[in-house]
């Protein structure tokens, strides 16, 4: 049964991401619907699948992490308006049976992302 994940990481702190919210989003052509919400627990993960089973289906999705609001509420100093607010990860699923990991690593200045495992 396939899943997506996520796991967020504050490389500025040095620890997980907890409280981040985090939106998910199916795309199709040029639209874009809105499937759910989720925030993040103490260890930067969600507490179950963002998505799983028969709601994962091949087609292309967004997480949409709201990083600006997990910032401020960690006291992490910035310029308002901050550099990195709403960060969009784009993926595609070819193979819906399969586990995608999508990881953000996630400082005030700069982000990464990988297929994680």
């Amino acid at each position: 049964m396939g899943r997506l994940t996520t796991h967020v990481l504050d490389t500025a702190l040095g620890r997980p991401g907890n409280g981040l919210k985090i939106e998910i989003f199916r795309l199709e052509g040029d639209s874009r619907t809105r499937l759910g919400e989720v925030t993040t627990n103490d260890d930067g993960r969600c507490d179950a699948p963002i998505l799983e089973g028969a709601d994962l289906v091949a087609g292309e999705y967004e997480l949409l992490f709201h990083a600006g609001e997990y910032l401020a509420s960690q006291q992490v100093a910035g310029d308002e308006p901050r550099f990195l607010d709403r960060i969009p990860l784009r993926f595609g699923v070819a193979n819906p049976d399969e586990h995608y990991h999508v990881p953000l690593l996630l400082s005030p200045y700069s982000y990464s992302t990988y297929r994680g495992s």
